[in-house]
């Protein structure tokens, strides 16, 4: 998911690789991770907009379209609801001051379980 995180998310074929069926993949999935495999495929598409948003200067639409997302809509409810602002919003605030890339991920990966950058609950 990783790896092809712009592609639909297909339980069914996730499962057959991890010889389970497609409700304990999904279940097991939740368990060991917080979340969904659809949470969490949305959330690595979200931070991967993060990067484009905030490294070039490419049309949000086409940003959408390259993550995955099919409707700009879903798209920019999803950015907004990860991380808590609006696409657009969030690419005027510039770029991450010059810090090590570890300590820059840390700060601006989006939370898995739900909760603004502030600590409130979403």
């Amino acid at each position: 998911m990783d790896r092809t995180y712009a592609e639909p998310l297909d339980i069914p074929t996730l499962a057959r690789v991890a010889h389970t069926s497609p409700a304990h993949f999904s279940r097991t999935f939740r368990d060991t991770f917080g979340e969904t495999p659809h949470r969490y495929l949305q959330r690595r598409r979200v931070e991967r907009a993060m990067f484009l948003l905030r490294q070039t200067a490419r049309d949000v639409t086409d940003i959408c379209m390259d993550v995955g997302f099919t409707s700009l809509g879903t798209f920019s409810r999803t950015f907004s609801d990860i991380v808590g602002t609006p696409p657009t919003e969030y690419r005027r605030r510039g770029s991450v001051a010059p810090v090590p890339n570890c300590f820059a991920m840390a700060w601006t990966r989006p939370s898995s379980f739900g909760e603004a950058r502030d600590g409130s609950r979403k």
